[in-house]
């Protein structure tokens, strides 16, 4: 099959409209819980929930470019351009041609959750780029060059380093050659070899879990338990939302051309690999947004057979405006268009729920710092902040100001604790007070967190409390506030 010249002029010119209106947009909210924790993290090879490489990029970009919401959000907006240059670099492996091309560049730029991730920092964003790289250089290994394995090992080693869950992706591939071939591609010393390069890359971090005792199996025990079955009633439907309803019959179409056209018999074991890995994430209770890498590749192999189907004006104009009315909707839910003032009433929040998350955290703070003050004398030198999870404990890190030292049992920061053998006096955040009374002399609900928006959240309506008298000394009490979620 005939590889067709990179026709750049549509893919630049995407990229840079993509990263314009990420740029001009991004920082209208405020930061989401997410990326108030990973500000938190300390350089480490690993943590009890997540690899290294997310936060590392957030604390790389603030140094660079200032402790900003906008700075934090870079690498994201650079990873999203990524994406969108892989992706049309599959459809050119494919065949596509200028057309196809430009269909992939531009709906992609403005598409669903591919938009969403784009705006956020979040491991989610960089995975995307990880998957798609790894699913690029694994058609041009089946199709052109066993070779190429060697660097779908090296991107993969890589992504370790980012989230555990590519493993999933070449899992699902490896069914998927079994099931329906070339099974020779995976009796390759080029595919074993870029196996064990994977490994290589990726074992400062595996050694990091197994000596730590694997703390990312009971993070992702966690999240099964906890949303689980939630997940898995979202799967399916989600699918069909994440890059956009009006782009659905381009992947479609893709699946299709897979299963179907002679040429691209060598890769047909990536639409195979699409029901494969949704059974896996069924089964496991992870989140719907998990198969995106591999969405996005269906998406770039159907504009192949969807730009031929385009040939005609009025088809090309239908298409258009479908890649339009698509950007124009998800560009409402994924952006912070709506003022925050109100966002809440809307149905924003319901179809995003990274929105939420995102709003009052700067209220939060000073109804905290309130409480703080009026402390009576003396009992804020013995004072800690404990909160219920890491964005609260985020936001107070970020914007709180003559606060004392802030403390969360929530997934890695358990490990920064515990509060010093000093701290008498504790200021609750969002934690029941019902639940926490039973460690301390005395507990009492001083406020409510409020952020006077119509916008809920995981915050707003929870106690702050003031608590005196520990039960027990902090290293023997402190267990007892881990949790993982």
């Amino acid at each position: 099959m005939r590889t067709p010249p990179l026709f750049k002029l549509h893919p630049a010119a995407a990229s840079l409209v993509l990263a314009a209106v990420l740029a001009a947009t991004n920082a209208r909210y405020d930061y989401h819980r997410d990326e108030l924790y990973f500000r938190m993290l300390d350089p480490a090879w690993g943590y009890a929930d997540q690899p290294p490489l997310t936060p590392l990029l957030g604390r790389a970009a603030v140094a660079v470019l200032g402790d900003s919401v906008w700075a934090l959000r870079v690498p994201s907006v650079l990873c999203m351009v990524g994406v969108l240059w892989l992706a049309v670099l599959i459809v050119r492996e494919l065949g596509g041609g200028r057309a196809a091309q430009a269909l992939c560049a531009w709906g992609l730029a403005f598409a669903g959750v591919a938009l969403a991730f784009g705006h956020l920092l979040s491991t989610a964003t960089v995975d995307l780029a990880v998957w798609t790289a790894v699913l690029l250089f694994a058609a041009r290994a089946l199709l052109r060059d066993p070779r190429w394995w060697l660097a779908v090992g090296a991107v993969t080693g890589v992504g370790l380093y980012n989230k555990h869950l590519v493993v999933l992706l070449l899992l699902s591939l490896g069914i998927a050659l079994l099931a329906v071939g070339p099974r020779g591609a995976l009796a390759s010393k080029w595919l074993w070899t870029g196996a064990g390069l994977a490994l290589a890359i990726g074992s400062p971090n595996l050694v990091y879990q197994a000596v730590n005792g694997w703390p990312q199996l009971e993070m992702a025990s966690a999240i099964a338990e906890g949303d689980g079955a939630e997940n898995r009633v979202l799967l399916l439907p989600f699918q069909f939302v994440l890059l956009g309803t009006f782009l659905v019959p381009v992947w479609i179409a893709g699946v299709a051309a897979l299963l179907r056209r002679p040429e691209w018999r060598p890769v047909r074991a990536l639409a195979v690999a699409y029901p494969v890995l949704l059974v896996v994430v069924l089964v496991g209770g992870g989140q719907f947004y998990y198969p995106i890498g591999l969405l996005i590749a269906l998406f770039a192999a159907g504009c192949v057979p969807a730009a031929a189907w385009a040939a005609s004006r009025g088809r090309r104009l239908l298409l258009v405006a479908a890649v339009a009315l698509n950007a124009a909707v998800s560009a409402v839910v994924a952006l912070p268009l709506i003022p925050a003032a109100e966002v809440g009433d809307t149905p924003v929040p319901v179809m995003n729920d990274s929105v939420p998350d995102q709003i009052g955290w700067q209220a939060y703070v000073d109804q905290v710092e309130e409480v703080v003050a009026a402390l009576p004398e003396g009992e804020a030198e013995a004072a800690a902040v404990v909160t219920a999870n890491y964005g609260e404990a985020g936001a107070l890190e970020r914007y709180g100001e003559d606060l004392p030292p802030v403390f969360s049992g929530h997934n890695e920061l358990h490990r920064y604790g515990p509060p010093p053998a000093s701290a008498t006096v504790v200021v609750t955040v969002g934690l029941p007070l019902e639940r926490v009374s039973a460690h301390f002399d005395e507990c009492e609900a001083v406020a409510e967190l409020d952020h006077g928006l119509s916008v809920e959240n995981e915050e707003q309506g929870r106690p702050v409390g003031v608590c005196r008298g520990p039960a027990l000394p902090w290293d023997e009490l402190w267990p007892e506030f881990q949790h993982y979620s």
